[in-house]
């Protein structure tokens, strides 16, 4: 008969799951109402607007940070930890959630969501004209949209893989 991982285990996958949850939902919010609101904006406030939002990220808003930081930190944490406390089973399913959250989420979310964000911030709509601002969201809207599909897919994933570890480890 399985023993039950200890407590700290425990409680720190309730809490990576909580923080993974809520990152999947806040991308997922973006997949499904922020981008298709924007997406009825001219382009001039498409880029104004999406500029504003990812300001206050930008600016390290401390609930974000918290979560943002806190679900890598703690996935990480996670994995580590079921390292020694988990059955083989339940080893790979934390590992597994834990590489493919930070790969299929944390590396998009760097590589390209970010720096997206970054161009965006240094456009100056109101100095182009109509064919440049065009351009400009163009460029960003379809690759950001693409790539937040891709991270949203994966944060849910991450998500039913914990919900799953923290039903099975240890019975």
């Amino acid at each position: 008969m399985p023993t039950s991982p200890p407590l700290t285990f425990q409680a720190l996958l309730l809490l990576t799951v909580l923080l993974c949850s809520l990152v999947a939902g806040f991308l997922f919010a973006f997949a499904v109402v922020v981008m298709p609101g924007l997406r009825r904006l001219d382009d001039r406030e498409f880029i104004q607007a999406f500029q504003a939002i990812d300001g206050v990220i930008q600016r390290n808003q401390p609930l974000f940070m918290l979560v943002w930081v806190g679900s890598v930190l703690s996935a990480i944490a996670t994995a580590t930890s079921g390292l020694w406390t988990l059955g083989a089973v339940d080893r790979v399913v934390a590992i597994v959630a834990v590489l493919e959250y930070l790969f299929g989420v944390q590396l998009p979310t760097i590589a390209v969501n970010i720096p997206l964000n970054n161009q965006l911030q240094k456009v100056d709509s109101g100095a182009l004209d109509d064919s440049a601002r065009r351009q400009v969201r163009t460029r960003f809207e379809v690759r950001w949209n693409r790539w937040n599909r891709v991270r949203t897919a994966f944060a849910c994933i991450t998500s039913l893989l914990l919900l799953f570890l923290l039903a099975t480890a240890g019975r």
